[in-house]
């Protein structure tokens, strides 16, 4: 158990803030401690991390998000929100319950930024939990108001991308 947990952010338009996520709880889990990462806005559970966690004893991953990809404006937002509510509701379980010693909410900020639940909710959740209990946050575009409540705060910039080069996701490295 922690004696005092912190807050990170990573966001930025690069690659690698899911990535840094999952090697904070790889290395949590290594010492013991238990990690929980719910992921926003993602139904697939086709990532390695979701195998490797089921070897792992002490990392759980849940999903709450739709089907089919985000985007604005279209019919699939009623169930993201829907599904963004049931991840925020569960994370303030897992996060008050202090059975685990860090708490990914993966893509949040993201979910944020397309305003599918409302920042007051997330920052209440950073005010009111538990000193040993460790909250990441991820996602591109974070407000400024979450990186002011942080204790860390890194960007991610995007310098070169395969994905401008036509190279789509590869399975075991980018998922």
């Amino acid at each position: 158990m922690l004696e005092k947990g912190l807050v990170q952010v990573y966001t930025g338009k690069g690659k690698g803030k899911t990535t840094a996520s999952l090697g904070l709880a790889f290395r949590a889990a290594g010492q013991g401690l238990n990690v929980f990462m719910i992921q926003f806005l993602k139904a697939d559970k086709i990532g390695g991390e979701h195998k490797a966690a089921k070897i792992l004893p002490n990392i759980s991953i849940e999903q709450y998000g739709a089907a089919q990809f985000y985007k604005k404006k279209e019919e699939a937002e009623k169930i993201h929100r829907e599904k963004a509510l049931e991840g925020l509701k569960r994370a303030r379980e897992v996060v008050m319950g202090e059975e685990y010693d860090m708490v990914i909410l993966d893509e949040i900020n993201v979910v944020l930024d397309y305003n599918l639940i409302p920042l007051e909710e997330i920052l209440k959740l950073i005010g009111e939990k538990p000193q040993k209990v460790e909250l990441v946050l991820t996602g591109r575009n974070a407000p400024s108001e979450i990186i002011e409540q942080a204790d860390l705060a890194s960007e991610i910039t995007m310098v070169k991308h395969p994905f401008s080069q036509g190279i789509k996701a590869r399975k075991g490295i980018e998922y």
